[in-house]
């Protein structure tokens, strides 16, 4: 860790060291900058989606309410890299479900960001490729000689998307002689070892209420909630599919981005007792919350369902935005949240 600068993905210090370097800010001031234009980016795309699909100003404003309403909410504006992660991913996710030629440059360009900012971002890039099997069928796949016209565009963009975190990889090995040396410096400084089976384990899962002076409790607790709603969104999902009333295919990319993030997320945690996790389910309740408002603006609920609905969220909300405030008292106090 002494003779090496690559605890984190590259993209976020090195759009703050531009700002320092190029206007002159101060670090803690270029760090703080670049998270919040982030920030701004992440709920460009949102309404962008929310214009794309029609959303009623009612979906919009319970939708967006849900988000800021997550307990981890205020790092999208604090000194890390959710906001530019999120950001990428969701511009990521916008331009490569576009149908312009342009289109595709920008979702190349974003998913260069989104793999150099997070290391679930490479996985996630393979995003295009999950939309081409989901829409075109899974007949494609038996006919090995037609995969380079189906599929072909899509790897190419999954494969650009990727160089983000390949070109990390190649300075890390040049520099220091070793590709990985993020994951030997996570160990090494973390303790961070991963358990890729931990979510199999019920052992990784726990009920207790969280003590609000105590966040890894909460952290754990947020791990068992984000399978929970997993699952729940899989049988919203699975039912109406049955019955073919449902544009699920629309939405399977943004289920496999995050169920890809919840799992790498676990599993590189599961080894410090999920510390952090809280923050990293933050990412995950942002992509399902999407997928649900689309989910929600292909049925006409009744007036009364609508207005239960607003209800539930608005009390959810009231109780997250006040746990949200004593995480933001104790951040802002030098005090571990997350």
């Amino acid at each position: 860790m002494e003779v090496s600068n690559v605890a984190f993905f590259p993209a976020y210090p090195a759009i703050a060291a531009a700002l320092r370097y190029g206007l002159h800010f101060g670090t803690q001031n270029a760090l703080l900058i670049t998270a919040q234009a982030a920030a701004w980016g992440f709920w460009s795309y949102f309404f962008l989606f929310c214009d794309r699909w029609n959303l009623s100003p009612a979906l919009q404003f319970f939708g967006a309410l849900f988000i800021i309403a997550h307990p981890a909410a205020f790092f999208l504006i604090a000194g890390y890299s959710e906001s530019l992660f999120l950001m990428a991913l969701i511009g990521f996710i916008y331009w490569s479900s576009a149908d312009a030629c342009a289109a595709k440059v920008w979702a190349a360009l974003h998913g260069m960001v989104m793999s150099a900012t997070r290391i679930v971002g490479i996985p996630c890039a393979a995003f295009p490729v999950v939309c081409s099997l989901f829409a075109g069928g899974w007949r494609g796949l038996r006919e090995p000689r037609s995969w380079l016209r189906h599929y072909g565009a899509a790897l190419s963009l999954v494969f650009v998307a990727t160089l983000g975190a390949v070109f990390f990889f190649i300075f890390c090995q040049l520099r220091w002689g070793h590709w990985n040396i993020y994951m030997l410096t996570q160990s090494a400084g973390w303790g961070i070892v991963p358990d890729y089976l931990a979510v199999f384990k019920p052992s990784s899962y726990r009920w207790i209420a969280p003590a609000l002076n105590n966040p890894k409790e909460a952290s754990q607790l947020s791990m068992t909630l984000g399978a929970l709603l997993l699952v729940v969104i899989a049988v919203c999902e699975l039912l109406p599919a049955i019955r073919r009333r449902t544009e699920w295919a629309t939405r399977a990319g943004f289920y496999f981005c995050a169920v890809v993030i919840y799992y790498i997320s676990v599993s590189g945690v599961a080894g410090v007792e999920m510390e952090s996790m809280l923050r990293y389910e933050f990412c995950v309740h942002a992509l399902i919350v999407l997928a649900f408002l689309h989910f929600l603006h292909q049925f006409r609920c009744p007036p009364i369902l609508l207005r239960a609905f607003g209800m539930a969220v608005g009390l959810v909300s009231a109780a997250g935005l006040s746990v949200q405030g004593w995480y933001v008292w104790n951040f802002t106090r030098g005090n571990w949240v997350a």
